[in-house]
């Protein structure tokens, strides 16, 4: 890994871009060339494969585009999609001075799609992180919304075994676990995947690629702290969600998580979004689409041929 970690690529759809990627990731698993969006000096990395209606796929924490390598792969046959990394994960640079807070993420996002994409009907994907930041972006335009997959997220004041965790992660023990050993990645995240991913070598060096020193994994640290943090924010984004109440949503629960696909959860989500259909996903846990790809591409083929009839 280390000799992939020395070596830069330039991989770009724009030729004329000779902005290098920081890392090398197989091109088996994750074969798209790159796109970037330049702000304030600061490049961020996309995906944007394919035409027709546009699909954005979010990711959280401590993930990247490369999550969501297999919904692409499947679905830019038929549809035009999107995913982005955030500051300071994946291929993104980090920006000076930044929180890595759901709020500047969220400025970041909005930029992307709206100032250089120019999105003006587009269906969102979320879980993680992805969930509280990418539905802040769509409850501010929801008349730009189609559809949206919700898994394995939260999107209010933290309870429970979601605010257990954080006050867990919040620790100055766990902190420093996460700073010194990348230990989201290599603990946490290795540990949630399913094992035929979590053993393949070129997968879980993707993952851990993006954090190669302690000042890199400050996001991931950061991103844990601010579930409880955030609270605020969060009520405040709670009470928007019900601008979504006439899109086409569907939900995808991992029901090995047990903090975001808990019962607690899954019924609060069905109360605000009666109508959803929803898969519950026996053998898959926090990390969704890694586990189970192909039900997302179940769902979002549902909404599109949705659309289609409602035309």
């Amino acid at each position: 890994m280390k000799n992939n970690m020395l070596k830069l690529e330039i991989f770009n759809k724009d030729e004329t871009n000779k902005k290098q990627r920081p890392f090398i990731v197989d091109k088996a698993e994750y074969p798209f060339k790159s796109n970037w969006f330049e702000k304030e000096g600061i490049s961020m990395h996309y995906i944007d494969e394919g035409e027709g209606v546009p699909i954005v796929l979010t990711h959280g924490n401590p993930d990247w585009s490369f999550l969501n390598r297999n919904i692409i792969k499947e679905l830019s046959k038929e549809a035009r999609v999107i995913a982005y990394d955030l500051p300071g994960f994946g291929f993104s640079d980090t920006p000076k001075n930044f929180g890595f807070t759901p709020q500047e993420h969220v400025e970041w996002i909005s930029a992307l799609l709206f100032d250089h994409l120019k999105l003006d009907k587009f269906m969102i994907v979320v879980q993680d992180w992805g969930g509280p930041t990418g539905l802040s972006v769509a409850t501010s335009n929801p008349d730009k919304v189609i559809g949206v997959v919700i898994s394995n997220t939260w999107a209010w004041k933290a309870e429970g075994k979601l605010e257990g965790f954080s006050m867990q992660m919040s620790s100055k023990e766990m902190e420093n676990k996460i700073l010194e050993e990348n230990f989201f990645v290599t603990g946490i995240m290795r540990g949630s995947i399913n094992k035929k991913s979590s053993s393949n070598k070129a997968i879980m060096d993707a993952y851990e690629m993006p954090f190669p020193t302690k000042e890199s994994r400050i996001g991931t640290a950061v991103f844990p702290q601010q579930i409880t943090i955030a609270t605020d924010w969060l009520v405040d984004l709670e009470s928007k969600l019900h601008t979504l109440k006439d899109k086409q949503v569907e939900f995808i629960f991992g029901l090995k998580d047990v903090a975001v696909a808990s019962q607690d959860i899954q019924d609060k989500w069905r109360s605000i979004f009666p109508n959803a259909p929803v898969q519950l996903l026996s053998d898959a846990g926090h990390f969704t689409q890694e586990d189970s790809p192909k039900s997302f591409v179940f769902s979002l083929r549902r909404i599109l041929k949705n659309m289609n009839v409602k035309k």
